[in-house]
């Protein structure tokens, strides 16, 4: 039996985290014995896996020296693990306590520089090829990020449906994302579809930017839902999907709405054009560009039922069984 202990480094689940659990639930089921580590007793604890503290350290300051004081404990919890994967960048700050140990780097972000002790892991993982492309001198395997195809269709997280087309933001609050950039262009898209509800679903659970989440709050032309803890079941009772994204390594939000046969409205950047096909399973805009953004919306208001049933098969890329196949080949220990 092949044991792998995951390192995450928040108690919350994100994208990252969702895209583990994908995975170690798939490995389980293929005989591998699964077990996580995460900061501190958050809802990831207590998702049907062995669990235990390790404090990785985080984006604080004083971060990397809480990391560094916890590498004996790493060391300790990695002595018998046949991989230790180490899921997001602020967990591969332990790879130098890992000497010796087989260790999985997955990097889910737009990184700016690789550090050296990166160089040690013994195999690395992207969420696309975007994110590949900053990974200068490392051996990367693109692997984008898993998607249930088959999610069950949850309550809808606003009120009953009245038959109107729902636009909506799903996910944090705050400038990275640009749900600011739906609020201005609402004005636009309601002048031409008075019928159209717009819709920004999620918060700013981390408070990264105040002001910025209260402007957007504040929209009287944008309804605010509040953060609903299954997206990907609430996404059928979307009609057009939009990531307004100023940087963004993959877009699970985005393949997650293709699976529920949503199109999707994003913008042309990083990770994104992997997972949208312009013009066929939703639109690509530039960044920031508002008026773009709103008419690509109308765009896709007026095709949604072909875009949809386009963005359903084109889903099927991120198949999350077929992603724990590609990466269980990639990290399992040599003759395992």
């Amino acid at each position: 039996m092949t044991t792998l202990l995951g390192v995450l480094q928040v108690d919350h689940p994100g994208g990252a985290e969702v895209g583990f659990l994908r995975l170690a639930r798939r490995l389980r089921d293929r005989g591998w014995d699964v077990a996580l580590t995460t900061p501190g007793q958050g809802p990831l604890a207590d998702c049907g896996f062995a669990w235990e503290p390790l404090d990785v350290g985080g984006l604080s300051a004083g971060a990397g020296a809480r990391a560094v004081a916890s590498f004996p404990r790493a060391r300790r919890l990695t002595k018998d693990v046949d991989v230790t994967y180490l899921n997001g960048t602020v967990a591969g700050r332990l790879l130098p306590a890992l000497r010796g140990r087989r260790t999985v780097l997955h990097v889910h972000d737009m990184v700016r520089r690789v550090p050296r002790h990166w160089h040690q892991a013994d195999v690395v993982l992207a969420d696309s090829q975007a994110v590949a492309d900053r990974l200068e001198g490392l051996d990367v395997h693109v692997v984008h990020c898993p998607v249930e195809l088959d999610v069950p269709v949850g309550p809808r997280p606003w009120d009953a449906d009245d038959g109107r087309p729902v636009v909506g933001f799903v996910g944090r609050i705050e400038p990275r994302k640009g749900p600011l950039d739906l609020v201005h262009a609402a004005p636009r898209i309601k002048a031409a579809r008075p019928d159209a509800r717009i819709l920004v679903v999620g918060d700013d659970p981390y408070g990264s930017d105040p002001a910025y989440a209260a402007e957007v709050r504040a929209s009287p032309d944008v309804e605010h839902v509040g953060w609903v803890d299954d997206a990907a079941a609430a996404m059928a009772h979307l009609d057009v999907l939009v990531a307004p994204s100023r940087e963004e390594p993959f877009g699970t939000v985005l393949s997650e709405a293709m699976a529920a046969g949503v199109p999707v409205v994003a913008t042309d950047v990083d990770g994104l054009p992997e997972v949208v096909t312009h013009g066929v399973d939703g639109m690509l805009v530039a960044p920031g560009d508002v008026g773009a953004l709103a008419d690509a919306v109308l765009d896709v208001l007026d095709r949604r039922e072909a875009m949809g049933a386009a963005a359903r098969q084109a889903a099927r890329r991120f198949d999350a069984d077929r992603y724990a196949d590609l990466v269980a080949a990639l990290i399992a220990p040599p003759g395992a």
